[in-house]
């Protein structure tokens, strides 16, 4: 299969455990210290048990690797960060739809449709709870066992949020993958 070109901005660090060891793993340890709270903690962990490629996860990998389908889609240079350009197969990659992961992020419940939508603010409105409290809170365990059974519809590309765009996640970096890397 003809390879593809894609994007990861990662620490400066990353790039120099890969110029290093060959091979890039993300870690749970360094994404919990960057988040400063446990909020997307779980999140994360979600992700990575989840994901349809969970059963290839490396020896030594905790999180998947976020990557972009363009260089603008890295998101804004930030200080420390380096831009790696990679030459990958495409069936690496696990796309994520990132209008639905942003919900994700805020504990949101992804809705099957329109009716679903309808249905699950309604129960929201009659506890006087939101997504967000239901999610980080011990009091209303029903309503987050809907919300993160919902998350599966993440890799469920019938279901739609927001709009097309996505990105993708691969489990590790090998260093002969890379073609470019850009100092922010």
């Amino acid at each position: 299969m003809e390879k593809i070109r894609v994007w990861t901005k990662q620490h400066k660090i990353v790039w120099e455990i890969l110029d290093r060891e060959g091979v890039y793993h993300a870690l749970r340890a360094p994404i919990k210290a960057k988040a400063e709270t446990d909020f997307i903690g779980p999140i994360y962990d979600w992700l990575a048990k989840n994901s349809p490629t969970a059963k290839e996860k490396p020896a030594g990998a905790d999180y998947p690797i976020w990557l972009a389908f363009s260089r603008e889609g890295t998101m804004l240079p930030t200080p420390d960060t380096v831009l790696i350009e990679l030459e990958i197969d495409p069936a690496m990659i696990t796309h994520i739809n990132i209008a639905k992961w942003g919900h994700m992020l805020n504990y949101g419940y992804i809705p099957k449709d329109e009716r679903d939508k309808k249905r699950h603010f309604a129960l929201l409105e009659e506890w006087g709870t939101s997504d967000a409290k239901a999610g980080t809170t011990p009091f209303y365990p029903e309503i987050k066992r809907e919300i993160m059974d919902s998350w599966k519809r993440l890799f469920d590309d019938s279901i739609q949020l927001g709009g097309p765009q996505t990105y993708g996640n691969i489990w590790e970096v090998r260093k002969e993958w890379v073609t470019n890397v850009t100092i922010l």
